[in-house]
């Protein structure tokens, strides 16, 4: 059995605010598993918009801005997380690693597994109750350290030729575009317009909406058209055109879609839902471009349409995506690794959003 240090290096969040809240530290406490909780050697940890958000305070009511990543002039310090309630430093989050080590009651034959972290953990009584939920990295310690503990429920052992970074960016981006296409009702006749096609999300949504069957169109900017067109939509529109149904016309035969997914929200948002067919549906899992956005409610009610917003990821899910994962149906998106040491460049870039895919640390 490999020795297990007492220290270890670790990037702790210490408040909210900019980047200086993010601190290194090379002697940070190794964390030791608690009953029913195994200790994870951190191989590879993706970077996610909860990160970001989770520091700059950016989920508090008071903030009206889009996500830059940048201190925020007034955080609420009554609601700065994304379940409405305050939070307790240091903080940091998806892991790709081993199990070294099991605590009291903990399933010991998961030691030397290779593993992912579902980034959800639940009450044991009571599933599914949305109230008794929290998230990895942002309620409980993360993994930008080189060790990690977490409830054995939420290991789950992969078998995959696939690389530790290359496992590292499907646990956040993917879980929540494949819970957004659950809670949409996505289906093979569906056709699905994807703002933010480019990112960790978009680019997830379009692998697992064609993984059912569905066509999509994909919405980026023009450098990023190549990458995106990688992953396989039906057409690729640029990231926000003037004419939004006249640019459906000609890519795919129709001005309208019967679903959208959508994480970018900001003030192109009435255009997204101008462009849903009636009875059609708009999901969301975020607001990159801004949460403030305007509705003319006369068209949500006059043309039949669902709105449901998706975060707390339903049980089964993610064990959904790792099966997916091992019997290659869908593919990572790599964009780029980092040293743990270079988080700070690491979230920077990420804030920056010119890469295609998902950005990892190395550990």
């Amino acid at each position: 059995m490999t020795a297990i240090p007492d220290r270890m290096r670790a990037f702790v969040l210490t408040g909210h605010g900019d980047m200086d809240k993010l601190e290194f530290h090379a002697d940070w406490p190794v964390p030791r598993p608690g009953p029913g909780e195994v200790l994870i050697k951190v191989h590879a940890c993706g970077l996610n918009n909860t990160d970001v958000n989770t520091r700059s305070g950016w989920y508090s009511k008071s903030v009206s801005e889009a996500t830059t990543g940048s201190a925020y002039d007034k955080v609420d310090a009554d609601d700065p997380s994304w379940g409405g309630a305050p939070i307790t430093f240091p903080r940091s989050a998806d892991v790709a690693g081993t199990v070294v080590a099991a605590g009291k009651g903990a399933d010991e034959t998961l030691i030397g597994k290779r593993v992912m972290v579902e980034t959800w953990t639940r009450d044991e009584d009571a599933p599914l109750d949305l109230d008794k939920t929290a998230y990895f990295g942002s309620e409980c310690d993360g993994g930008f350290a080189d060790y990690t503990t977490i409830t054995q429920r939420n290991v789950h052992p992969v078998v995959s030729d696939l690389s530790n970074a290359e496992l590292a960016t499907f646990a956040t981006s993917y879980v929540t575009a494949e819970n957004m296409l659950n809670r949409a009702n996505v289906g093979k006749d569906d056709l699905v317009l994807i703002p933010g096609a480019s990112g960790g999300v978009g680019s997830a949504l379009i692998q697992l909406a064609n993984r059912r069957g569905a066509a999509t169109v994909a919405m980026c900017s023009d450098s990023k058209q190549d990458q995106v067109r990688s992953v396989g939509p039906d057409a690729i529109l640029p990231r926000a055109p003037n004419d939004l149904k006249a640019a459906l016309k000609a890519a795919i035969g129709s001005e309208t879609v019967t679903v959208v997914a959508d994480v970018v929200g900001g003030s192109y948002w009435p255009k997204l839902i101008d462009a849903l067919a009636r009875g059609g549906r708009y999901t969301c899992a975020g607001a990159i471009a801004g949460p403030m956005v305007e509705l003319d409610l006369r068209t949500f009610y006059l043309r039949d349409l669902t709105f449901t917003g998706a975060t707390v990821v339903p049980p089964g899910t993610f064990a959904d995506l790792v099966g997916y994962i091992e019997r290659g149906e869908i593919k990572p998106l790599l964009a780029e690794t980092y040293p743990l040491e270079k988080l700070h460049t690491a979230q920077q870039a990420f804030i920056d959003k010119m890469h295609v895919g998902n950005i990892v640390v190395t550990l």
